[in-house]
């Protein structure tokens, strides 16, 4: 039996269309619905389980302890080793800087 959503409730502002399924955004959904709260708990844990499979990969990150999140460590990884494969191109995770420099700090 396959189950199909009827309506999704979005936590934020911006949500690109689930094959027209009818959704809502909720800025703060997770503090309003107890199902967005629990959807992003697992959703997050999820995410720290793959990080932390990552780290094993490219321990240079040092994705364990950032999660991914661009802390002054993580970018100047990120300039000495360049972006993975695994990193969102989307994300603005360094600022334009000399290309001379060797570490953002």
């Amino acid at each position: 039996m396959t189950m199909r959503p009827t309506f999704l409730l979005i936590d934020g502002n911006r949500f690109k269309r689930y094959k027209k399924v009818p959704h809502e955004c909720i800025i703060q959904g997770d503090g309003k619905y107890a199902s967005i709260a629990a959807a992003s708990i697992l959703a997050k844990t999820y995410r720290d389980d793959f990080m932390n499979a990552l780290h094993d990969k490219h321990p240079a990150y040092n994705w364990k302890q950032n999660k991914g999140y661009p802390t002054v460590f993580h970018r100047n990884a990120v300039l000495n080793f360049g972006m993975s494969t695994y990193h969102r191109k989307t994300f603005a995770c360094l600022p334009k800087v000399n290309t001379e420099e060797t570490s953002l700090y």
